[in-house]
């Protein structure tokens, strides 16, 4: 009798398996970007080679941290990735904010500047609007409260400095960082976001409570009007 045909997987199955033994050995080291959203991927499209997809998504977002940034509509605009698949991202970037969040809470934030830029660059920096954020913190610089204030338009967000301070006295906060971020990509304070931000460290100055910062967020960078002595407002 003839030996029976065997069948033959497809070649994505072999290639599933060799870099899960890759990361199994020795984590992310060395692993491509696109390898690494493989590696996601993988758990839910289980019977597919993902990789033109991976190197899809990279191309259409500009990197991972555009891919996990981006929300669950324009994630399930690329062809090939379902809702499921989009949902997953969007656990993944959650779980990365949660994780940076956890590392600045009840710790002094002037004295963990690197992690809080981190945490807002996950939370912020591929909005599509602006979102003007504000963390509350106590005597100790700590963080007791991180509120999304206002949520605007491409380049405009209306923020209004009682509310603000009125939150703060709820809180019984005695310091705030203010946080928006600018979807164009251009970090750059505008003249509107210098002048707003004047009215709110006035109003707070009233009531004992002190601005220690102002950052702008981007998918470019940050800049912090502290750094660039935009804070000295007097009344």
């Amino acid at each position: 009798m003839p030996e029976p045909v065997k069948k033959l997987e497809p070649h994505h199955v072999g290639h599933r398996e060799r870099l899960r033994q890759r990361f199994l050995k020795s984590g992310a080291e060395g692993f491509q970007d696109y390898e690494l959203l493989e590696m996601i991927l993988f758990s839910v499209i289980p019977r597919r080679d993902v990789k033109l997809l991976a190197k899809q998504l990279l191309k259409e977002f500009g990197g991972i941290s555009g891919v996990l940034g981006a929300s669950i509509t324009d994630l399930q605009k690329v062809k090939g990735l379902s809702e499921n698949a989009a949902v997953f991202f969007k656990t993944v970037q959650a779980l990365t904010q949660k994780m940076l969040r956890n590392d600045i809470e009840k710790k002094p934030l002037l004295g963990s500047w690197q992690k809080l830029l981190d945490y807002c660059y996950v939370a912020m920096a591929h909005e599509k609007r602006e979102h003007f954020r504000v963390l509350f913190l106590n005597r100790k610089n700590q963080l007791m409260a991180d509120e999304v204030q206002q949520v605007g338009t491409v380049d405009h967000t209306p923020v209004y400095p009682r509310e603000i301070v009125r939150r703060a006295l709820e809180l019984g906060a005695t310091a705030m960082i203010l946080v928006h971020n600018h979807p164009s990509g251009d970090p750059s304070p505008s003249d509107s976001d210098i002048a707003m931000t004047e009215e709110i460290i006035k109003a707070a100055a009233a009531l004992d409570i002190l601005v220690h910062d102002h950052l702008i967020i981007s998918q470019s960078g940050h800049i912090s009007f502290k750094s660039l002595g935009l804070l000295s407002f007097t009344g």
